[in-house]
This record gives structure tokens, sequence and C-alpha cells, in this order.
């Protein structure tokens, strides 16, 4: 097997793997293709959605808006490419009320890199290269969001929400993963404002690597590293809150203007206000509307800091931009996002950018 074949191999088990070195460890970023968010509308405010989120992506957002679903099945579908193409990231769900009080979803997450290269049997015993050995793999992880909301009845205007999620994680044929955890949300209205939060993982998200230690024996002898364990690790809780305001400019042009607020406990990280302790990531969006037909949406988040060529520092914030249409029942959605734009003072100047696109359909 060649070097360069067993080195690509041994980054990507490692990436899965490193963070489980413990029998059972809570390492930062983990599951964190949960975070990366779904539907065209969401992204193209910079995911800004915890208090106004009320279609069927609200099982994934906010499980207390799907309350507010108009008719009876809601559809939606997204797909986007990110790292110019490499991964690919699908969300679907269906959403439908119970009663006039409560509703409930099921939605699927895959975020996958197909058919990676395999070329550990390139060379046949006598070292001779047979390209027909070549095999191919993917790296996926999958979710799936089992939502239920009802309405307060206590407080006006209080919704309140509940995700069960399963987790599966897969590395071809060489390691895999099962998870499990909840998420909790609530939603108020108060005239034009609208308020939410959403604890995710908030029992702590437990999930279990299995590896297979046979499939990797060789590849990890050659290289001298020591073989993987079974292990497990914890997701810590995250929570959103979020606020938005409505507005009416006139009997057709109706705006909002919202932002949400991150905060991760899993350590220090490269976001606005940061501690040992917990990190804090704000986020804003806005949306106009004309006709509650055609919408025009931007957002501000992911602010970091990074490191000149000169030894400086400096920071940016990613812009987001998006156009939606609705007719009818049928929402179309698209979304730009993940710009990174070309500064002769910083060394991201590849100006790699996203599409996203999302269907809804919901009928009576």
């Amino acid at each position: 097997m060649n070097r360069f074949t067993l080195s690509i191999l041994i980054a990507v088990l490692c990436f899965v793997s490193g963070a489980v070195q413990a029998q059972v460890s809570t390492p930062k970023y983990s599951n964190e293709f949960l975070n990366i968010g779904v539907g065209a509308r969401a992204l193209g405010m910079g995911n800004v959605q915890v208090a106004i989120a009320d279609d069927a992506t609200a099982g994934f957002w906010n499980p207390a808006g799907l309350v507010q679903l108009q008719n009876k099945y809601n559809i939606a579908l997204m797909h986007s490419e990110l790292f110019a193409g490499i991964a690919k990231n699908d969300f679907g769900s269906f959403a439908m009320p119970i009663d006039s009080s409560s509703a409930l979803a099921v939605s699927v997450i895959r975020l996958g890199v197909d058919d990676i290269v395999d070329t550990r049997r390139l060379q046949n015993e006598y070292g001779y290269i047979q390209y027909d050995s070549i095999r191919f793999f993917s790296v996926a992880d999958y979710a799936m969001l089992l939502s239920y909301a009802r309405k307060s009845n206590l407080i006006q205007g209080l919704t309140l929400g509940v995700n069960a999620k399963i987790i599966y994680r897969n590395v071809g044929e060489f390691a895999n993963a099962w998870g499990f955890g909840f998420d909790a949300g609530a939603q108020l209205r108060r005239g034009t404002w609208q308020f939410g939060v959403m604890a995710k993982d908030v029992t702590t998200t437990f999930t279990a690597w299995t590896h297979n230690v046979e499939a990797l024996e060789e590849t990890y002898q050659q290289t001298g590293n020591d073989l993987p364990e079974s292990t497990a690790e914890l997701t810590l809780p995250r929570l959103v809150l979020g606020t938005a305001k409505n507005f009416t400019f006139s009997d057709k042009i109706t705006g909002i203007l919202a932002a949400d607020v991150d905060f991760t406990f899993d350590g220090r990280r490269n976001v606005l206000l940061k501690s040992d302790f917990a990190s804090v990531d704000p986020h804003i969006g806005m949306e106009l509307a004309y006709a509650q037909t055609v919408f025009v949406r931007g957002g501000l988040n992911n602010y970091q800091q990074f490191q000149n060529f000169d030894g400086g520092m400096s920071s940016k914030v990613q812009p987001n931009f998006g156009v939606g249409f609705q007719n009818n029942g049928l929402n179309i959605d698209l979304a730009m996002s993940r710009i990174n734009g070309r500064d002769g003072n910083t060394a991201n100047a590849a100006g790699l950018y996203s599409i996203i696109i999302s269907l809804g359909y919901s009928f009576n």
C-alpha cells in the first residue's frame, strides 16, 4: 500500500475517532453536523430561526413552532453542497397538526462525503498495480428527529416542543456509531414581538462508537498507530435564545428583524465572546415580504478572529443572502451562504460559497 493512501485513510479515521480516545469523553464540536442548519430560508437569514420557525423545518430549529402550521400536511426538502461540492447536506421533514393545540413532525438529516477512494489493495503481492482493486466508501452522519409540540394551557401565546433524536454515524466499513438525545424548546408571541428558546442535547446526548478492528489492523500496523477502541462520547447541551420583531410597512410589504444568541458549554470557541466555561455566538437576520409571496432575506453570522500573515489579528463575519417564492402552499427558497471573501490581509482567499435549495409544500 502506498504511504499517501495510508495517510489519507488514517486522517479520516482519526478525525472521527480522535475525539473519543478516552473511554467516555466530552469533545468540543461533538455531533456538530446538527448545527450546520437546514432550510434555505433559515440559512439565508444567518441561521436565525428559534423565535420565528413555523413550518416543517421547525422540528429542527424549535419544535415549539410546529403549532403554528397552517395546513394539515406539510413537507420540507433541502439540498446543499459544501466545500465546493465535496460534502452533501440533505434534509427532509413531514409535519402535521394533531388537533388545534398540538402537532408532530419527523425529520431526517444526512451530511456525507461519498466516493472516497480506498487504494489499500492497489498493489498485489508481486508489486503490480491493479486498478480494478480500487474500492470506494462514504463517510456520513445521519439524524432522525421525532418532534412534538403543544400550546400551553397556562400562558396565552406560549407553545412548547420536544425532540427525540436518533443519530447514526458511519465511516465505510471501518467504524460506526449510534447516539440518542433530546431537545426542548419554547416560543412566546406578544403582539408584533416573538421570543424563543431552544435547549439542544438538553439531557446530554450519548454516542457510542464501534470500530472494525479487522478492517483496520493491517493499515494501522503499517503506520505504527495504535488501533482505536470502541468508545463513547457525550455531546454537552447548547442553549439558543431568540427574539424577533414584525413590521408592517404597507398593505403588501412586511418585514421581520430577528436575532439568535448561541451559548455553548464545551470549551472556548472562536466566537464573539468566549471563556473556558461558555462561549457566546450572536447572529442576526432579516426578511422582507411582498404580499407574502416574494421574499428577500439576509443575515450575518459566524463571527471569527484569525491571524494575518503579518502576525496581527483580524475578525470577519459571514454574510448570507436568500430569496423565496410562495404560492398555493408551494415554497421555493434559495440561499447563498458560507461566503469567504478575498482580503489582501487574510490567509483565506478561496472564495468558496454554497448554494442552498429548499422546497416546501403544504396542503389540507
